[in-house]
């Protein structure tokens, strides 16, 4: 067996039983490898649990999930973690080898810094969601960019992130660019570091993919709906922003006959304007 890291590894999961294997089979390739990998189960059945046994060796262990959605699983399992230098990355994803090994290098001890990376589309990058491939690092720090976080390859500090509040679920599906925008305008550090790399598998059909632009946009106008309740007028201009956007990705889209899942813009139309709403009167409770 390889060396050991005293890094956890956090991995939420729905229950998509051969894409946790073989998220885990990339993690048991890694070479020092983490000391423990928790695997968020919120699926209802015997499978994942029966997968993650097989994995045991390399320090997996199931973390059963009431809840459904990617935050509260992402919460529940670094509140779960052992240690408290964190790696998350979700089912859908594989890691390179040196992943673990890499974010302990930069982390450096700092555990009040969050690292964000690379996520490389496997498949059809057209249908692959959420990646990126910026070959230079960034530092967000200083800023109040919502859109500098990739929540399937971060790397962060257990303690500060949960004295921080974690995710707020009521914004999910966008609940990682609240995160960063709170995260990052309260004054605390958020860098994207490229040589952090996992790869985002294609495994959705084009009707599900269609389907997820418009939950993300959705989850847009919930978050965009938060800030604006508590006096951030700012998120207008992004609104408007977004809007014009989505309706010219619409018209494109229709003159071309480019069908819906091919732009993520095309949510915007069906997506933006709910989640406003929902958010509106979600966040007005607070």
């Amino acid at each position: 067996m390889s060396a050991t890291l005293p890094v956890s590894v956090v991995v939420p999961t729905a229950g998509r039983a051969e894409l946790v294997r073989q998220c885990l089979e990339s993690l048991a390739k890694c070479d020092p490898h983490a000391s423990e990998i928790v695997i968020v189960d919120q699926s209802r059945g015997q499978e994942i649990a029966d997968i993650v046994s097989g994995f045991a060796d390399i320090g997996a262990r199931r973390v059963p999930c009431e809840e459904r959605g990617v935050s509260p699983g992402t919460n529940l399992g670094i509140s779960e973690a052992s240690h408290e230098i964190v790696l998350v990355t979700h089912d859908d994803c594989t890691v390179d080898p040196k992943w673990p090994e890499t974010a302990w290098r930069l982390m450096d001890g700092d555990l009040d810094q969050i690292l964000t990376g690379r996520v490389l589309p496997v498949g059809d990058p057209a249908t692959v969601p959420s990646t990126r491939d910026d070959p230079k690092p960034h530092d967000s720090s200083g800023t109040r960019d919502p859109g500098s976080l990739w929540p399937n390859d971060m790397v962060l500090g257990r303690s500060a992130f949960l004295a921080f509040d974690g995710f707020d679920v009521r914004c999910e599906p966008a609940e990682d660019l609240d995160f960063a925008f709170r995260w990052l305008d309260a004054g605390n550090r958020l860098r994207y570091e490229p040589e952090l790399v996992v790869w985002h598998h294609d495994w959705r059909n084009h009707e599900e993919l269609a389907r997820l632009y418009v939950a993300y946009w959705r989850g847009h106008g919930k978050f965009y709906a938060k800030h604006l309740r508590r006096g951030e007028r700012s998120f207008l201009r992004l609104i408007a922003q977004d809007l014009a956007d989505g309706a010219r990705a619409f018209w494109e889209g229709v003159r071309h006959r480019r069908p819906r899942w091919s732009d993520r813009r095309r949510g915007v139309v069906r997506g933006l304007l709910p989640g406003l709403v929902e958010g509106w009167r979600l966040f007005g409770r607070d």
